[in-house]
C-alpha cells in the first residue's frame, strides 16, 4: 500500500544512528524543517479529540526523532539545554496520535492524548485563564447583507 504522506514511515537499516542510539531522523524530514538560529522548531501540542491547544514546546531534530519513534512527546528545553519527555516527572504524559509539519516547515502540530494537566502550573492547558483583552470582530456576511 502506498503512503499518502510525503514522509512515509520507513526504516533504513543503513541509516546512521541518532545521538541517543536510535536511527537518525529521516533525512527528508530533516531537510523539510526550517529551524531557528538555535536549531529549533515550535511544536504546538493539541488534544486529538477535543482539538484543545494544550501547549507550545520546542523540538530539534533529535527531539522530533524521539517523538516520532517512541509514541511519547519529547521536547528540547531552551532554559535547561536538555531533552525532556513530557510526563516523566509529573505523570502527565502525552501519547502521540499524529505529527504534522506546517506548509513553511517552521512549526509542528503534535496531536496527543493528554494524561492529566498539560501545563507545568497544573492547568489543563498552558492558555487556561491567560486570555488577553482583545477587540473582537464579526466576519462580514459574504452576501453583503
Amino acid at each position: 500500500m502506498l503512503s499518502s504522506t510525503p514522509f512515509p514511515n520507513r526504516t533504513d537499516p543503513s541509516a546512521e544512528p541518532g545521538p541517543e542510539g536510535g536511527p537518525a531522523l529521516d533525512p527528508a524530514i530533516a531537510d523539510a524543517l526550517k529551524k531557528d538560529d538555535a536549531g529549533l522548531v515550535a511544536a504546538v501540542v493539541q488534544q486529538y479529540d477535543t482539538l484543545e491547544v494544550l501547549m507550545l514546546g520546542w523540538m530539534d531534530e533529535e527531539a522530533l526523532r524521539r517523538t516520532l519513534s517512541t509514541g511519547r512527546v519529547t521536547f528540547y528545553s531552551r532554559s535547561r539545554a536538555e531533552y525532556w519527555r513530557k510526563g516523566d516527572t509529573s505523570g502527565h504524559r502525552q501519547w502521540v496520535k499524529g505529527v504534522a509539519l506546517d506548509c513553511d516547515g517552521d512549526a509542528l502540530l503534535v496531536t496527543v492524548d493528554q494524561e492529566g494537566a498539560a501545563c507545568h502550573t497544573g492547568t489543563r492547558t498552558c492558555f487556561d485563564g491567560r486570555a488577553l483583552p482583545a477587540e473582537t470582530a464579526l466576519r462580514p456576511d459574504p452576501e453583503g447583507l
